[in-house]
């Protein structure tokens, strides 16, 4: 166990899994209380039974973050109880990412991936930085997407709400920082979990071709940059995002 982030509090969105996981396990690793949240109770029960496991402290607070404010509200409330009061942390994590070309996306899917992608983490960060401002200050980390300043085919709706979570980065940096709320956001590149032993490559393996990297990342990546973040090692970074790409957007790609 760390000591980054002791006596902190967080809450991070969407962490039943994947990249949400990672970071609530990582930030319970240095010392931080952890709300593990999302709408699958079973799989969140089993990251808090991990984290507890490992020495840290978690609870699971299960919510369906529809886009609604009422929601996002919900959440927030719940979330402060279950960390004694407080929110230091937030984390905006959870989203959806359907895949539909432009012309066959209908408007019921264009409404649920802006509702969720980019209302839900809207009014959630609304709620959550009051709480944090009682304390005297807290910090705001976005997920944002390499997606979203690098076109791919098909990936129109989706990297559109992640622009907006980088563009929301700078605004609410701007807007909260003087109350004492640093934000920041992290692009991740194409992550995913580690392979099976002997199983097949990944799909993303070939978008990473000729990169730096050269190969995709994990989502430990994704979690270490959120703890630098969310510590007092980051104090003087403010509307920031961070590119944890293995160099996708960032350097040309020879193609070999």
């Amino acid at each position: 166990m760390g000591e980054r982030l002791r006596n902190r509090t967080a809450l991070v969105t969407g962490s039943t899994s994947n990249i949400g996981q990672a970071i609530a396990e990582a930030l319970a690793a240095e010392g931080a209380h952890v709300v593990v949240s999302g709408r699958n109770r079973e799989r969140g029960a089993q990251v808090v039974e991990g984290i507890r496991a490992s020495g840290g402290r978690a609870d699971f607070v299960a919510a369906d973050l529809d886009g609604s404010a009422e929601a996002a509200q919900g959440l927030a409330r719940r979330a402060r109880t279950a960390l004694g009061g407080r929110i230091d942390i937030l984390v905006n994590n959870a989203g959806v990412y359907p895949a539909p070309g432009t012309t066959a996306t209908d408007e019921k899917t264009f409404d649920r991936v802006y509702a969720i992608n980019v209302k839900a983490p809207f009014f959630l960060t609304a709620a959550v930085v009051p709480v944090m401002t009682e304390s005297g200050g807290g910090v705001v980390i976005n997920l944002g997407s390499w997606i979203a300043r690098l076109g791919v085919p098909l990936g129109a709706l989706y990297s559109s709400t992640k622009g907006a979570m980088e563009t929301l980065t700078r605004a609410w940096a701007a807007e909260f920082g003087p109350l004492g709320v640093r934000v920041n956001a992290i692009s991740p590149g194409v992550i995913q979990p580690p392979a099976p032993e002997g199983g097949e490559p990944h799909p993303g393996e070939i978008m990473m071709k000729g990169t730096p990297a050269g190969r995709v990342g994990t989502p430990d990546a994704i979690a270490h940059a959120a703890v630098w973040l969310a510590s007092d090692e980051a104090a003087f970074v403010h509307g920031t995002v961070v590119d944890v790409d293995g160099g996708r957007t960032g350097v040309a790609v020879i193609a070999a």
